[in-house]
């Protein structure tokens, strides 16, 4: 075959078509829980060392798990299921089997309030969470590590009014992506509210909400401090956008992955 410059350019072969990644997840929920002052490490031990593992047993994909930089009271996580009716039935092999009924009562015990969910799918085709050939470390080599993963993650909730979360998702797509990219960041997930009816109401939802969720990843804190995007016109305008059709200040998350989070 020649091209446009009279190169000889060999033929493609099958194998040189990149294979798609497998997105993880499109339903996820994003759980902040309010812990009792000073029990938070408590609850991640028993997290990463209890937990994750078992719930992913159990037809879940265990996401990631942080500790809120700015809030010390603060745990918050996120879990992925395939489907609706997925979600159901992992939720409830888990909740009804015996590691939850072994460590339910430790685990609450540090907790003040864990309704705080939000029900959540993917705001674009590609826009879920890739976790290829990532790997956790065991438990066992985990326990010492009190500080987390380096890294920071930056979770913007922004709260909408109903019809508008489709808009918001293209114009962030179109105009956000590359830029965020540049300026030394990385967008990890997109999401907008899953409107389907909660299928485990033993664990509550947060109800009536609209909202679009950006999930960006940074090298370290001295990378988001640098992060120049909020300087971008582009940026602001597209923040200017978001407050008309807001229904009330959106919420910026700043976490710090634990020892066990995949997502980093």
């Amino acid at each position: 075959m020649i091209n446009l410059f009279g190169e000889r350019r060999m033929n493609p072969t099958p194998n040189a078509t990149p294979k798609p990644v497998a997105l993880a997840s499109p339903i996820v929920e994003l759980r902040q829980y309010t812990l009792k002052p000073g029990r938070r490490e408590t609850l991640i031990e028993i997290f990463d060392t209890e937990f994750i593992e078992n719930q992913e047993d159990a037809g879940m994909t265990i996401i990631g798990q942080f500790r809120d930089l700015d809030r010390p009271d603060m745990f918050v996580w996120m879990r992925g299921f395939d489907s609706m009716d997925a979600r159901k039935d992992a939720l409830g092999a888990f909740y009804d089997g015996p590691v939850w009924a072994a460590h339910r009562d430790a685990a609450s015990a540090t907790m003040i309030d864990s309704d705080d969910v939000l029900l959540l799918r993917p705001a674009w085709p590609d826009a879920g969470f890739d976790l290829s050939g990532l790997r956790r470390p065991s438990a066992a080599k985990s326990t010492s590590d009190r500080n987390g993963l380096p890294g920071l993650v930056e979770i913007s909730i922004h709260h909408l009014r109903p019809g508008t979360g489709a808009d918001v998702a293209g114009r962030f797509r179109a105009e956000m992506v590359a830029r965020l990219a540049q300026t030394g960041a990385r967008l990890l997930g997109a999401f907008v509210t899953e409107p389907a009816a909660n299928t485990f109401p033993r664990l509550p939802v947060r109800a009536g909400e609209n909202v679009f969720v950006a999930v960006t990843g940074f090298h370290d804190a001295d990378a988001h401090a640098n992060h120049s995007l909020a300087a971008s016109s582009a940026w602001r305008a597209l923040i200017q956008s978001m407050q008309a059709v807001g229904t009330k200040p959106a919420e910026t998350l700043w976490l710090v992955p634990t020892a066990r989070s995949l997502l980093r």
